[in-house]
């Protein structure tokens, strides 16, 4: 039994969307420095982060990394990349998508960029009462 997509798009679209999208990161001036400090083999990261959104969307288990836990090593991503990289990414779906596959797979990145973005932020002790 197979589980039907989050919404319909195809194994080639998510592909034509991760590479579109990685071609804007690198060139971004806050992103493409982030980036360039982890990803040494673009079409392998773009493969990889394809997999990830094939597992997502697709339900295809082809996916097995932690995407908190590689943010959270990378040491150099803040909660702040996020707005970038959504905004980016939301102007790609519009560009490559239908407008109704494009806002499905644009709340979806934004729920996991909200995560993301919370699992990264500082934590903050009890507030100073005195």
């Amino acid at each position: 039994m197979s589980i039907p997509p989050r919404f319909p798009v195809s194994a080639d679209e998510i592909a034509q969307v991760v590479a579109a999208f990685y071609a804007v990161v690198r060139a971004d001036p806050v992103l493409g420095p982030v980036f360039a400090k982890h990803v040494a083999d673009w079409p392998a990261h773009e493969e990889k982060i394809a997999r990830f959104w094939r597992n997502a969307i697709l339900f295809e288990r082809s996916y097995d990394g932690n995407p908190m836990a590689a943010h959270m090593q990378a040491g150099n991503v803040a909660p702040a990349h996020f707005d970038i990289w959504l905004g980016h990414f939301d102007r790609v779906l519009a560009q490559k998508l239908s407008p109704v596959t494009a806002q499905s797979w644009s709340a979806l990145a934004h729920r996991i960029g909200r995560g993301l973005s919370y699992g990264l932020a500082p934590i903050e002790g009890p507030p100073n009462l005195s």
